[in-house]
């Protein structure tokens, strides 16, 4: 996940006040957190360790989630993605406009 400053310190705020049964993940989503900076021409540089992390091999998708970003390998988010076209549309959507 990629959060811009104001919406990353919410979701810090929120992990950090999980309960004792949630330190790992506390540890993993905080622990593992990178400040980052686009250069000159609005690029940001992902490191070697946070690619490994999230399986990121070459090709990416950065996708909007509203209040953050989600940054996949290519072939990961297609084969997902691919997944999820198969199931039934989630019960949340049946009553759902468009």
């Amino acid at each position: 996940m990629v959060f811009p400053r104001p919406e990353w310190e919410k979701f810090r705020e929120r992990i950090a006040q999980l309960p004792m049964s949630a330190q790992w993940w506390k540890r993993i989503f905080l622990g593992n957190a990178m400040d980052v900076e686009m250069d000159g021409t609005g690029r940001v540089l992902i490191s070697p360790e946070l690619r490994q992390a999230a399986g990121i091999s070459k090709d990416t998708m950065l996708l909007g989630m509203g209040n953050h970003f989600e940054l996949w390998d290519k072939a990961a988010y297609d084969a997902q993605e691919a997944q999820a076209m198969q199931g039934d549309m989630p019960d949340v959507f049946k009553d759902f406009s468009f």
